[in-house]
């Protein structure tokens, strides 16, 4: 059994296709085949599951991925310990990837460590999220850095951008930091008319989102105003109306949940080496950076 066997045996894992896991490796499909098999026959069981559609590995297969990931780790750290042993602290060296969203912040952080660590070397790697997770995985990377996008929980309002939401300025929804879906299903619902189409189609999709494209009341601007004063109604009007609402004194705009943050940096690191002190030390940088910019994508 051959490091290079344990190598391709993660690749056809974390991918779960011959072609594409004989590629990242750089033999053929045939190759990774025979490879495969001899490592069935050396430990007596069979790993992978294969069809004509997918591969999967068996339940051997996921124990053993999890040992070649373990083994070739502690072989890449052996590495490094033996040429900090032979080379010295002034060869330290850690290399981090990142995706094209984070390629306003990773190379300030960088410049930042280096100004305190000049003796250091560190190799940036703009990657896409996929090679990002592989390299990861199999230690060719110390740290990963990318935008975690946070999906749509079943109680978050969506409204497009095109639309507003407002209601009295004595409605106790305004008495919250920002409302959810939840939230809306005790007050009825006043639908202002738009002259554009697809606006008018945005306020009906947004009322059969909320449950309330039955009982909706529909109207004009003038008469949303008129009859949302001093009312438990709330209303969707497309943006069009927005000059209007705001220089109503009598109404105010609602904030709801789709305003909250729905991404976040996410910085990942390699098990093994996680308690390095200079790793440490640039993970807080990063995440120190987050904390005091906004990072736009």
């Amino acid at each position: 059994m051959r490091f290079e066997q344990l190598e391709q045996f993660v690749a056809l894992g974390n991918l779960r296709h011959f072609r594409q896991a004989a590629e990242k490796t750089n033999i053929s499909t045939s190759a990774l085949t025979r490879s495969i098999q001899t490592l069935e026959d050396e430990i007596g069981c069979e790993l992978v599951k294969r069809s004509t559609r997918s591969v999967r590995l068996t339940e051997q297969g996921e124990l053993f991925l999890t040992y070649c990931k373990a083994t070739l780790n502690e072989l890449e750290n052996a590495k490094k310990n033996i040429k900090h042993s032979l080379l010295g602290n002034d060869q330290d060296k850690l290399v981090i990837g990142y995706t094209p969203q984070m390629s306003s912040v990773v190379p300030v952080v960088c410049g930042q460590f280096l100004a305190h660590h000049p003796s250091v070397k560190v190799e940036m790697q703009m990657l896409d999220e996929a090679d990002l997770m592989n390299k990861l995985q199999l230690g060719e990377i110390d740290i990963s850095v990318c935008m975690h996008s946070s999906e749509l929980a079943s109680s978050d309002i969506y409204i497009p951008d095109q639309l507003i939401m407002f209601v009295a300025k004595s409605h106790p929804l305004l008495k919250k930091d920002y409302v959810a879906k939840q939230d809306l299903m005790n007050y009825p619902m006043f639908g202002c008319l738009s002259q554009s189409r697809q606006v008018q189609h945005m306020v009906n999709e947004t009322a059969d989102s909320f449950n309330k494209v039955t009982s909706m009341r529909v109207g004009n601007i003038n008469e949303v105003l008129s009859n949302i004063k001093n009312s438990d109604l709330f209303a969707i009007a497309g943006i069009e109306h927005s000059k209007l609402v705001a220089q109503d004194p009598e109404v105010v705009l609602v904030k709801t949940n789709k305003d909250l943050p729905t991404e976040q940096v996410l910085v990942r690191t390699n098990h093994t080496l996680s308690e390095d002190a200079n790793i440490k030390e640039l993970v807080n940088l990063i995440e120190k950076f987050e904390q005091r910019h906004s990072v736009g994508v």
